[in-house]
């Protein structure tokens, strides 16, 4: 039986060696000091390996390379790959939770307030265009029961953007300036015409031989959407035609 000195001596190896490891991570980096620079570089590395490949087709070695980072680095920040795609899924939320939720809590009127919260939902993918593939195939995998971090996702973002949205609608609709419709059909219409564009990309850019993701394209795309839900929903249509160019100049 080894002795508490002996034992203490080889964790004390053990740690040195893990703390080299770490030292030489990241070139002139140490990640004790700056450990927001590390965890960003993973986990944007993490988001094109999981988006071209999806959580069970991916390499931790490609995301450390990617990252630039030794894997004792990624482990350092996230226990396990199942531990970093959560991560890179809180990452992608938390963004676009931070970047709409400020209009839900704005004093807009409900036309105004839902043709922004569709304009800054619509920037936000099109600045990202990779999110949507990191969580499409687990979606599509998932059984009747679910899966435990897309439930947890739904419950954490989902429902409270749900709920702020059903507001809006039925807001709208009893001042009578929006149609009223359910938010159950709505928001798959919406999220389908917003995601399926940029998901749909590569192929988009194969048949039809564009560019989906130009600077014009994308331009004349959230015009699209924009028309396309005020022809949808509102009632007065000089309301409409006025305010829809005057969004269409804010990305």
């Amino acid at each position: 039986m080894k002795s508490a000195f002996t034992l203490r001596r080889e964790e004390q190896k053990t740690n040195i060696g893990w703390d080299t490891d770490l030292r030489s991570a990241m070139p002139g980096h140490d990640p004790h000091r700056h450990p927001e620079k590390s965890r960003r570089a993973i986990l944007n590395a993490a988001v094109d390996e999981f988006a071209e490949h999806g959580i069970a087709g991916a390499r931790i070695d490609a995301i450390a390379k990617a990252a630039q980072v030794n894997k004792a680095l990624l482990y350092y920040y996230f226990n396990d790959k199942d531990a970093l795609y959560e991560a890179v899924l809180d990452h992608v939320f938390s963004g676009l939770q931070a970047r709409i939720m400020p209009v839900f809590q704005s004093e807009l009127p409900p036309r105004e307030k839902l043709l922004e919260y569709v304009g800054r939902y619509f920037d936000y993918i099109a600045e990202n265009p990779r999110f949507p593939r990191v969580v499409q195939a687990e979606w599509m995998r998932m059984g009747q029961k679910g899966d435990r971090r897309m439930l947890r996702i739904a419950r954490q973002y989902f429902r409270p953007i749900y709920r702020h949205v059903a507001a809006i609608l039925r807001e709208g609709a009893d001042k009578g300036e929006l149609r009223r419709v359910n938010p159950v059909d709505f928001l798959p219409t919406l999220v389908g015409m917003i995601v399926f564009y940029f998901s749909s990309a590569p192929r988009i850019r194969m048949l039809l031989k564009i560019d989906p993701l130009s600077k014009a394209r994308i331009a004349e795309r959230r015009q699209f959407v924009l028309a396309f839900v005020s022809t949808a929903l509102f009632n007065h249509q000089r309301w409409k035609t006025s305010n829809v160019h005057r969004h269409r100049t804010r990305r």
